[in-house]
């Protein structure tokens, strides 16, 4: 089937729509369109696009007068918070201990004395003023009051009136916008793009100090019983609490994501529909869309996937989605692309007022363009459609449906098979991925009577790689898809000794602690971003036969209060002893960003031990950890050069 044909039955299944405007019939009504006449049709769409985002209202508070839930609308601000507390346990108290029905709860960092809190109408906002007022958590008195609405970035972008309400100032905007698309997107994406691999690594690993410095603050702060200790430690470490090792770096430099989300969105250069990267963020006032062409961290395949897409939706009738108005349907296109090539490409729309026949029609396309048209050329192996809502509330959940090809992909790590569906999470980087498990190993220091304890598993590849070095491994994860994945990859490398759960960390450790067949019990927690809840956090610490725990962090200042929680001093609520760090590494997943793994290990506090010599288990992992070390740092001159000789701009 010729591309002119495709686009013509791609059309013509849309020609229903009741919602679409009349120059989009008459844009349709042509069945013989040829492929000379698309770049027109694709001018004049994107052309609608652009102005459709031009014409807005310059009104920053208009987007309050829509249908569609805002958080701002019902919004209030709580000061006289503790120092310390979750952002879930705040939730809980709003919600469940005074019933006062919050939607969103929004910290401005973590730590913040105060914080906004969203309800979905006036009503439960007036009745949580009355109950918070004078309210005492944690010995604080609480203070709320009703807060005002935050304007729209982007109109006050278009105002020339963002300065001090987005964070940016309009003449360091200016400046940025004046730079080259390609540059821009680069510093945006990944930000340490221009340094030699060796600098960028420089730059992480003085990140990672910083953080430790910090711990190492709170430490002495809240948990005067390990006074004597820290102040050994920092004397030894330079001011740390504990060693740290040079980080290991990725063996793979470029083309190393084996996932991207891509937006559908307008290039503001030439105003056409683009698959690409977001070259900025809302707040900042920033809608565009760039090209990933130039990006040496995405992979070819991805980059020809993104673009074949992107003719299929320039030549489509339905708009791109707006993230001001909430209007148009294209919004994302999500890829995963394995180390043997299998290719999956999630499709992401805001289905509108599509009728469930018009809907039917779309998908029909889809799988025609993807399997003999145009699309054919990605050689894609899995294809899925996501209905995305405009904004994810509870009960308003995306849904995911499965158009053509296999329902999932595969993916080798540390000599194991693993499945991959589309919203399983796993490493972007495999080969750094396997860095991150074998310094895992290390730190563990598993042997056949030891049960390990993998929190938040995700589809079971710590655990799963660790499990022929340990008697029993436990994993529990919230993801009950991620934990089929996980079920079934154990299946798949007949891997016997493993066994998942689904379900909340902080509801399921403490009963699935009581498993363990051994008194040697292990911990491997590899949470979100922000960190794990802390009541999961307690269980943890008070946990009987835990005394070893290897924390893994992909963003470590916000691992902070995680880490803080197992050191602070005995109390009521963590009435077993602290955990002290031994040592700590940094592996690099994401080279070309700022971003990093950390993985800490840590023991159980043991004044006998710990005052008066180093730790048994932290000489032999410092030793082993020297000697990997010399290996890396030989590894990171060969990177370096590569670097210089591959991803250098001109």
């Amino acid at each position: 089937m010729s591309n002119s044909e495709t686009i013509s039955q791609i059309d013509m299944s849309i020609e229903k729509s009741d919602t679409l405007q009349d120059k989009d019939r008459s844009s349709i009504a042509n069945l013989d369109v040829e492929m000379d006449e698309i770049p027109h049709k694709m001018k004049k769409e994107t052309e609608l696009d652009a102005a459709s985002m031009d014409n807005e209202t310059d009104d920053p508070y208009a987007y309050l007068n829509r249908n569609d839930f805002t958080s701002e609308k019902f919004k209030i601000e709580i000061r006289g918070l503790p120092k310390f507390y979750g952002i879930n346990q705040l939730r809980k108290l709003l919600n469940e201990k005074l019933q006062l029905g919050c939607n969103k709860v929004k910290p401005l960092k973590p730590g913040s004395y105060w914080a906004f809190v969203c309800f979905r109408t006036e009503e439960d906002r007036t009745q949580a003023l009355k109950v918070l007022n004078g309210y005492k958590w944690k010995g604080n008195e609480l203070t709320a009051r009703v807060a005002k609405p935050c304007p729209d970035p982007l109109v006050m972008k278009r105002k020339g009136e963002s300065q001090g309400r987005t964070g940016v100032s309009q003449n360091k905007l200016a400046c940025v916008e004046n730079l080259p698309l390609e540059k821009r997107i680069k510093d945006s994406v990944s930000p340490l793009w221009n340094l030699p691999y060796k600098e960028q690594l420089g730059v992480k690993e003085k990140a990672v100090r910083g953080v430790l410095l910090l711990w190492a603050k709170e430490i002495q702060k809240l948990n005067p019983q390990l006074k004597s200790w820290l102040n050994c430690q920092r004397e030894k470490y330079d001011g740390l609490p504990c060693v740290l090792h040079d980080i290991r770096p990725s063996p793979k430099l470029t083309e190393y994501r084996n996932k991207c989300e891509f937006t559908v969105g307008i290039n503001e250069e030439t105003k056409e529909r683009t698959v690409g990267f977001r070259i900025g963020s809302y707040m900042d006032g920033s809608a565009g869309v760039a090209p990933v062409d130039k990006l040496d961290i995405v992979p070819v395949r991805m980059k020809e996937a993104a673009k074949i897409f992107e003719q299929f939706v320039q030549a489509s009738p339905l708009g791109v989605f707006c993230p001001e108005t909430h209007e148009g349907v294209w919004r994302q296109l999500m890829a995963r692309l394995s180390t043997s090539g299998a290719l999956m490409l999630v499709i992401g729309i805001h289905p509108q007022n599509l009728t469930p026949e018009q809907l039917v029609d779309l998908k029909e396309k889809l799988k025609e363009f993807f399997a003999n048209g145009a699309g054919s050329e990605c050689k894609v192996d899995s294809l899925f459609l996501e209905l995305l809502p405009a904004r994810p509330s509870a009960g308003n959940s995306k849904t995911t449906e499965h158009l053509y090809g296999e329902t999932s992909i595969f993916e080798s790590v540390c000599d194991l098979n693993f499945r991959i569906s589309p919203e399983a999470f796993f490493q972007v980087n495999t080969g750094a991925a396997e860095v991150l498990y074998n310094t895992i190993a290390e730190f563990a220091k598993l042997t056949p009577k030891t049960t390990l304890l993998d929190v938040c598993c995700g589809t079971g590849t710590i655990g799963l790689c660790l499990a022929k070095h340990c008697g029993q491994v436990i994993g529990v994860e919230i993801s009950k898809q991620a934990v089929e994945d996980a079920k079934a990859n154990a299946a798949r490398n007949s891997i016997t000794n493993c066994e998942f759960f689904a379900g909340s960390a902080e509801e399921l450790l403490s009963p699935i602690i009581h498993r363990a067949v051994h008194d040697h019990v292990v911990a491997v927690v590899d949470p979100p971003r922000a960190g794990l809840h802390q009541k999961a956090m307690t269980v943890l610490r008070n946990a009987k036969n835990l005394n070893h725990l290897v924390y893994v962090s992909c963003d470590p200042k916000a691992a902070l209060n995680n880490l803080v929680l197992l050191t602070r001093s005995v109390s009521k609520s963590y009435y077993r002893p602290p955990f002290v760090p031994v040592c700590a590494v940094p592996v690099d997943i994401f080279p070309g960003t700022n971003h990093c793994e950390l993985v800490i290990y840590m023991e159980r506090f043991n004044e006998d031990t710990h005052c008066t010599r180093e730790s048994a288990v932290g000489k032999s992992s410092d030793a082993k950890l020297s000697n990997n070390s010399a290996e890396h740092s030989e590894s990171t001159k060969n990177c370096s050069s590569k670097e210089d000789r591959e991803s250098t701009v001109e």
